[in-house]
C-alpha cells in the first residue's frame, strides 16, 4: 500500500473519530433505524429541542424526501424519477426493538389501547371516561425516558390522539427567564411548538427547586396550557424517582394532572453490552473477545460505584467513544493499516497511554506532596520535647542550693 493510500487511510479514520464524537449520541437512538434505546438527548442552546421526524438528531434522512435532502438527492431511478420513499417504521415496532424495558413497554401498550379505545367509543357517540393522558417518567439518567416519550408521541399521533406527533423536549432554562414577565412569554413559546404533540420537561424538578424565583410562573403557564389544550397537548415530566415525587406533590395543580408514573429502571449488565454490540454493528467494529470481557468488567465497575446515580446508556455511549478514539489513535500510527485494522478493537484501546502516564506523573505529584506533608507535621510535634528537656534545668539549681548545708555542718 502505497504513501498516498496509507494518508488517506488516515484522513478517513480521522473523518469517522470527528463524525462518531458529533452524532454518536442522537443518531444511534433516531429513528427509524434504531433497535436500541438511550436516554436523553443534550439539550441544544435555549434548552429545547424538536425531536420530530423533520428534525430529529438523524436529520431529513430519517424517512423525509424533502427537496435537498439525502434521500430527495440521491433516490432517483430511471429517467429522474424519484425512487418512492421506505415506509417509516411502525412506532410500536420500534418500540419492540428497544433492549430490555419490558415493564415500560407493557405500560405504554397499555396507555395506547386505552387511548385508542376511548377515541373510538367517543367517535361512535358513546361516553368517554375522561382520563388524563400526561405522565410522570422517572429514573436515572439514560434509561430511555426520551427514547419513548418520542415514541409515545408517534403513538398517539397514530391513533389520532394528537394532530401531529412531534416531541419537543425542554429544561428549566428553556423555560424560565430572568426577568418578571418573561417567563410566561417563554414558556408559552415553547408550548405552541409542542401543540399537536407532547411537551416534555426534562428534570422538571428544578422549576420549582428554588424560592422566590419564575420557577412557579412557568409552571402555572403550563398548567393552564394543559387545560386549553386538553385534546391536543401532552405533557411529560421526567426526572430522579424522588425529586419528582416531591415536586408533583408540591402542588395541588400538578398532583391532579399528573397522576400516572412510569419508573425506568436501571439496564442490567447484559442489557448494557447488548447495548455496546449494538454500537460495535452500527459502525462497522469487530472486538477481540477478551476486549470484550475488560469492557463488561469497566461497565460493571462504574454501575458498581455509581449505584444511585449510575448512567446507564450513557455510559456505554461514553465508553464506546473513548475505545473507538483510542482506536484511531492507534491505527494512525500503523504505517500500512489494512481494512481489518481499521474494524478492529483491541485491549490496546481500552486505554490511553498518553492519560495514563499524565495520571501517574499527577499521582506521583501528589503522593510526594503528601509525604512532604507529614514530615512537615512530624518535625511540628517534635519540637515540644526538646522544650521538655529544657524544663529540666532547675533540678540542677536545686542540687547547687544544698551547698549551704554542707558550710553549716562545717
Amino acid at each position: 500500500m502505497g504513501k498516498d493510500n496509507t494518508e488517506e487511510l488516515i484522513r478517513q479514520i480521522q473523518k469517522t473519530r470527528q463524525e462518531l464524537a458529533s452524532s454518536l449520541y442522537n443518531d444511534f437512538f433516531s429513528e427509524p433505524q434504531t433497535p436500541a434505546s438511550l436516554p436523553e438527548t443534550d439539550k441544544e442552546a435555549g434548552g429545547n429541542k424538536t425531536v420530530s421526524q423533520e428534525n430529529s438528531p438523524a436529520g431529513p434522512s430519517a424517512g423525509s424526501t424533502q427537496a435537498g435532502g439525502p434521500q430527495a438527492q440521491t433516490a432517483q431511478g430511471e429517467g429522474g424519477k424519484q425512487a418512492p420513499p421506505e415506509p417509516e417504521e411502525d412506532p410500536m415496532d420500534t418500540l419492540n426493538s428497544l433492549i430490555g424495558l419490558d415493564k415500560i413497554k407493557h405500560d405504554v401498550k397499555e396507555l395506547t389501547d386505552f387511548a385508542r379505545i376511548q377515541k373510538a367509543r367517543k367517535d361512535a357517540g358513546l361516553k368517554s371516561v375522561p382520563v388524563s393522558l400526561h405522565l410522570v417518567f422517572t429514573g436515572n439518567p439514560g434509561t430511555g425516558k426520551t427514547t419513548v416519550a418520542r415514541i409515545l408521541a408517534k403513538l398517539y399521533a397514530q391513533i389520532g390522539i394528537l394532530s401531529k406527533g412531534q416531541l419537543i423536549e425542554v429544561d428549566r432554562s428553556g423555560l424560565v427567564a430572568g426577568y418578571i414577565g418573561q417567563t410566561a412569554l417563554k414558556t408559552q413559546e415553547q408550548i405552541q411548538k409542542a401543540l399537536g404533540g407532547v411537551l416534555f420537561i426534562d428534570e422538571a424538578y428544578a422549576l420549582a427547586s428554588r424560592q422566590e424565583d419564575f420557577g412557579q410562573e412557568a409552571i402555572d403557564t403550563i398548567l393552564k396550557a394543559m387545560e386549553d389544550h386538553r385534546d391536543d397537548l401532552i405533557v411529560i415530566v421526567a426526572g430522579y424517582t424522588e425529586p419528582m415525587e416531591n415536586f408533583i406533590n408540591s402542588n395541588p395543580g400538578l398532583r391532579s394532572r399528573f397522576n400516572k408514573y412510569i419508573e425506568f429502571p436501571d439496564y442490567t449488565l447484559d442489557e448494557l453490552m447488548g447495548i455496546f454490540d449494538l454500537n460495535l454493528k452500527k459502525y462497522d467494529y469487530v472486538i477481540e473477545e477478551e476486549t470484550r470481557g475488560h469492557v463488561r468488567e469497566k461497565l460493571a465497575s462504574e454501575k458498581l460505584a455509581t449505584l444511585e446515580n449510575f448512567a446507564n446508556a450513557r455510559a456505554v455511549r461514553n465508553l464506546f467513544e473513548e475505545i473507538i478514539t483510542n482506536q484511531a489513535r492507534r491505527v494512525a500510527e500503523m504505517e500500512n493499516p489494512t481494512l481489518d485494522d481499521l474494524k478492529l478493537l483491541t485491549n490496546d484501546d481500552l486505554v490511553d497511554p498518553e492519560e495514563e502516564q499524565m495520571d501517574a506523573v499527577a499521582f506521583a505529584n501528589s503522593l510526594a506532596e503528601d509525604v512532604s506533608r507529614e514530615k512537615g507535621e512530624e518535625s511540628e510535634i517534635q519540637e515540644p520535647e526538646s522544650e521538655e528537656t529544657d524544663v529540666q534545668e532547675p533540678e540542677s539549681e536545686a542540687s547547687d542550693v544544698q551547698e549551704p548545708e554542707t558550710d553549716s555542718e562545717e
